[in-house]
């Protein structure tokens, strides 16, 4: 996802669409920001050390190659009838029903991008509140109530705080834009394991491949009840695919051959995202994400944060130690 949005900008640019004026601002102004560094302050885990390339020290304005984590939250609003008919339900709200670390290793040729699961129980840390004063620290809480509690400033130091790793970057996609980017794409191709079958959904598919349709792409993303044992493990495994497929189609068409495409994918890429104050502009944008040009399918690692069933609750998981902290160690 990072890639596509760099591309996917860096295109409309080329191309020179930007220079029309009104496009460059709506594509700009579309993009949503919160100042999380601002809100947290200094007591974080501390940044990754990272030395220039000779090459990159070189160029009078090098795109940057050190490693970097991001924080990369789905947001997925259940309310209104937009999103009733891309299988919302109809529970009210927005909550983070995806969250990925995304490391990105020194050079930007490969990543690891761990899955944590939103029925992980936690320790959620004191998060301040954008109207003022502070939430309290809750234990045995599970991990998604961090966005739905404080926002993106909560979840970014509920993931500090669980994982000892600084997140340098924050990027929150709503699932219902994922849905029309995918749709501008012209769809993606996954292929499942076994029959998918969840009302709840509203995704009925046989195992095999399909070449699915936004809708479909964000049932996909979406479903549990109708797969294993109906938990959010097995559908962490079907948003890992995904993550893979939407690499795989920005290789395989030519969005700069298309400009009409490459207008709706920016629109629909910008309009669906918010960031931290570090990326909230085309420029940063375009520039991690031709610092990821290298960076494939097959070099990025997916994984799950380790887990086992909640002592205290069956319906739960805890993070199982010490894999868990070994791997975030990893990623240090």
């Amino acid at each position: 996802m990072l890639k596509i949005v760099g591309l996917t900008l860096a295109g409309v640019v080329t191309l020179g669409v930007a220079a029309a004026g009104w496009a460059y601002v709506h594509l700009n102004d579309n993009i949503k920001s919160v100042d999380i560094n601002s809100a947290l302050g200094d007591d974080r885990p501390a940044k990754a050390v990272s030395t220039p390339t000779a090459a990159a020290s070189a160029s009078a304005s090098p795109l940057p190659t050190g490693s970097v984590n991001i924080l990369v939250l789905g947001s997925d609003s259940r309310s209104g009838k937009e999103n009733e008919k891309l299988g919302g339900g109809s529970s009210s709200g927005a909550r983070s029903d995806t969250a990925m670390v995304v490391h990105i290793d020194a050079g930007r040729t490969s990543a690891t991008v761990v899955s944590i699961p939103r029925d992980t129980l936690v320790t959620r840390p004191s998060c301040p509140l954008s109207s003022g004063g502070s939430t309290a620290v809750a234990y045995n809480s599970m991990f998604n109530s961090a966005y739905s509690v404080g926002g993106a400033v909560c979840a970014v130091k509920t993931v500090e705080s669980i994982t000892g790793v600084r997140m340098d970057h924050y990027l929150e996609i709503d699932f219902s834009g994922f849905a029309k980017l995918v749709d501008a794409l012209g769809g993606v191709t996954v292929t499942t394991g076994q029959d998918i079958d969840d009302d709840d959904s509203h995704l009925h598919l046989k195992k095999g491949t399909h070449h699915l349709d936004g809708t479909q792409a964000l049932a996909l993303a979406r479903t549990r009840h109708g797969i294993g044992d109906g938990s959010d493990l097995g559908r962490i495994g079907l948003q890992q695919k995904l993550v893979k497929a939407l690499l795989d189609r920005i290789a395989a068409i030519n969005l700069l051959t298309d400009p009409a495409r490459l207008y709706e994918v920016a629109d629909a890429v910008t309009s669906s995202l918010t960031t931290d104050t570090g990326l909230d502009s085309l420029s940063e944008l375009m520039r991690l994400g031709q610092s990821l040009k290298g960076l494939t399918s097959d070099s990025a690692r997916t994984v799950m944060m380790p887990v086992v069933t909640a002592p205290s609750d069956p319906n739960r998981v805890v993070a199982k130690e010490p894999a868990a902290s070994e791997l975030w160690e990893s990623l240090r």
